[in-house]
């Protein structure tokens, strides 16, 4: 059996099986702190919970590889003490520090291992979790009242979907280390292409057609913020009505999960319209059967 000293070493050179393990290992340990300084519930499962994921992002931090459990041990007391300081309100229950830079695009999926891992696990999540993370973390629309504008559900909702998200994350995390995960950078690359394409069969006036191979024949359109809403019908003519004024799409980023494909535009006005459409949008695509069942166009503000 590997020793403690040894996994470490091998999660930090991007082990993400051998992190795992250590998480494994030592659980027993973290979840008794935690029922130590905040007792028997949810809290203290959060708790280790939210350990687990700061240890994704922090082992290289570790300088002495024997005090791993220690040290994962005072990753948990700290995660209590921000619990304890949220539920006095000194910090929002809602806003968490730690999931957002662990699972920002700069921290973690420079690392090619950890990337494919965080995004296997967080296509384990349900469609409604998944789609709310990929906003969170992963586009301009971050905020929870944006959030709660593009899904059209209350900001309540939002917070719930994140914090449930959270927990099931760290628990996708620890029981799938060990796998072999798929390729995420192909799959969002597969996504922009998907995205450019789009753009340049419009451009050529081929998006009907495109739209009638990939939609489904019963999908949805919401534009304008959601006040506007259709069907393929209004999507085509939306389009062809931009082009005409010589509004052009410019792709920003493209993010994919298993069901959710997220598109961020530079909106490119003609000059002699500037004013003509805000500066980006957002398309929010959900599918089923593996063509598009609803489409969200969103301005960020």
């Amino acid at each position: 059996m590997l020793s403690d000293v040894e996994l470490v070493r091998a999660a930090r050179g991007g082990d993400v099986g051998a992190l795992g393990l250590l998480l494994t290992r030592h659980e027993a340990g973290m979840r008794a702190v935690a029922l130590s300084l905040v007792g028997f519930g949810p809290d203290a499962e959060d708790a280790v919970q939210d350990a687990s994921l700061a240890a994704l992002r922090r082992i290289g931090d570790l300088r002495d590889p024997e005090a791993v459990g220690p040290w994962l041990r005072m990753i948990v007391r700290n995660a209590c003490r921000q619990r304890l300081r949220s539920a006095h309100g000194v910090v929002p229950v809602a806003e968490p520090a730690t999931p957002p830079d662990l699972l920002s695009p700069d921290r973690v999926l420079d690392s090619h291992a950890s990337r494919d891992w965080i995004w296997h696990s967080i296509d384990e999540l349900s469609p409604t979790l998944r789609q709310t993370v990929l906003l969170r973390y992963f586009t301009d629309i971050n905020s929870y009242e944006q959030i709660a504008e593009v899904l059209e559900v209350p900001v309540g909702t939002v917070r719930s979907r994140l914090n449930q998200a959270r927990g099931k994350l760290a628990e996708a995390l620890r029981a799938t280390a060990d796998q072999a995960h798929a390729d995420a950078g192909a799959v969002n690359t597969a996504a922009a292409r998907e995205a450019v394409e789009t753009l340049a069969v419009a451009e050529r006036g081929g998006f009907p057609a495109l739209v009638a191979d990939r939609w489904l024949p019963e999908a949805e359109f919401v534009a304008g913020n959601g006040v506007i809403r259709g069907g393929r019908e209004l999507a085509v003519y939306g389009m062809d009505s931009d082009l005409t004024a010589g509004v052009r799409q410019r792709l920003v980023q493209a993010v994919a999960g298993r069901d959710v494909t997220i598109w961020t535009m530079d909106l490119v006005n003609p000059p002699d319209n500037p004013e003509h459409c805000p500066p980006g949008v957002v398309w929010v695509m959900t599918r089923r059967r593996g063509r598009v069942a609803k489409v969200r166009l969103f301005h960020p503000l």
